[in-house]
């Protein structure tokens, strides 16, 4: 009799969990690029450490202003993001900061928390890696594909990739 009941009732519970996964918000996405620069590590945080002034060598960024704490940057499209910074240690030559609230025009993401990092590469080079986790623009199961997954991992990725050859242009002094 025992052997009866247990199967309706397992039989509910892997329904249950079934419906369960496939209802679930989103996931966060990761962003993860890096560029090796032909400079030293100081040269390179001189650069990249200058948190508010992220407009001076990212071409996605129109105007920066703020302080090592907070910056509000303005994109090339005109729309603006307010990060925050949770850590910054110039010691490590690192920083993590956030997205304080989503702008879907200037980056369809509803939120991000992101990472500077500047070590000591080979052969004299120095390694930046700049890396993220993004949740799409729209959090509902089943997203336009303007703030789907994707959509927030290409613009934040280009974003980074556009900031790295910025640092690596300064810091070897080709801009």
């Amino acid at each position: 009799m025992k052997r009866t009941l247990l199967f309706p009732l397992v039989l509910v519970a892997g329904v249950l969990l079934a419906h369960s996964a496939g209802a679930h918000g989103p996931t966060p996405q990761k962003v993860d690029e890096t560029v090796e620069i032909k400079a030293s590590p100081a040269a390179v945080w001189a650069v990249a450490g200058d948190f508010a002034g992220i407009a001076k060598w990212d071409a996605e960024v129109k105007a920066s202003e703020g302080s090592n704490k907070k910056r509000v940057m303005t994109l090339k499209n005109g729309e603006k993001i307010e990060e925050e910074v949770d850590e910054y240690d110039p010691a490590r030559m690192t920083y993590t900061y956030r997205m304080l609230a989503p702008n879907l025009k200037a980056l369809p993401a509803s939120s991000y928390s992101a990472t500077l990092v500047v070590t000591p590469g080979a052969q004299g080079t120095t390694h930046v890696q700049w890396y993220a986790r993004v949740y799409r623009g729209d959090t509902g199961n089943e997203p336009p594909d303007e703030l789907n997954d994707e959509a927030a991992k290409t613009a934040l990725s280009q974003l980074f990739k556009a900031g790295l050859q910025g640092i690596k242009a300064k810091a070897e002094g080709k801009s």
